[in-house]
C-alpha cells in the first residue's frame, strides 16, 4: 500500500523533490502506461496545493484523448490546434498560463479554472500526450512548477511502456 507523505508547507524545490521521490516509488516496477498515469495524476492532485484538475490527455495519432485524471469530468477530445493542451502538444513546449481567460482559444472544461500548466509528453521524438494541471488560483504556476512537472513527466515516460 502506498502512503502519500504530507507536502504541505514545503517550499517548491523541496516539494517537487519529495513528489519525485514518491513518484519514483509509486511507478517502480510498473510498466503499464494507464496505471502509471492514473497513479501520477492522483499523486499530483493530492500532493500539490491549489489544484482543481490534474491528469493526462493521450495522443491517438490525430488528437488528444482524455486519459487518467483527478478532478471534475473533463473534455474528452482536444484538437492539436485548440486550447492550452493543443498548444503544448503541437509546439512540444510546456505552456504556463497565468490567466486562462486571456489565452486565445482556451477550452473551459471547468469554469473554476483560472490558471493552467501543460507539459508535452514526448518520447524519442514521438508525441505521447500531455500532462495537464489546472488551478482556481490565477498565476498559480511558475518556472519552479515547470521544472518540477517536466521532471515528473520524464519519470513517467521512462517508467511506462509506450509501445
Amino acid at each position: 500500500m502506498f502512503e502519500l507523505k504530507t507536502t504541505s508547507g514545503l517550499d517548491k524545490p523541496t516539494l517537487y523533490a519529495e513528489l519525485i521521490a514518491q513518484a519514483g516509488g509509486l511507478l517502480a516496477g510498473e510498466r503499464n502506461l494507464v496505471a502509471n498515469a492514473a497513479n501520477l495524476s492522483a499523486l499530483l492532485y493530492h500532493g500539490l496545493p491549489d489544484l482543481n484538475w490534474a491528469g493526462f490527455y493521450l495522443f491517438d495519432g490525430r488528437e488528444l484523448v482524455l486519459g487518467p485524471f483527478q478532478g471534475k469530468p473533463a473534455c474528452v477530445r482536444i484538437a492539436l490546434d485548440r486550447g492550452v493542451c493543443g498548444a503544448a502538444a503541437s509546439q512540444r513546449v510546456t505552456q504556463v498560463v497565468a490567466d486562462v481567460h486571456a489565452f486565445a482559444g482556451h477550452i473551459a472544461c471547468d469554469a473554476a479554472s483560472n490558471s493552467e500548466i501543460v507539459v508535452p509528453l514526448v518520447a524519442e521524438g514521438r508525441l505521447i500526450g500531455v500532462l495537464d494541471l489546472d488551478s482556481p488560483v490565477t498565476a498559480r504556476f511558475d518556472e519552479q512548477d515547470r521544472a518540477g512537472l517536466e521532471a515528473l513527466a520524464a519519470l513517467w515516460i521512462s517508467a511506462s511502456e509506450l509501445g
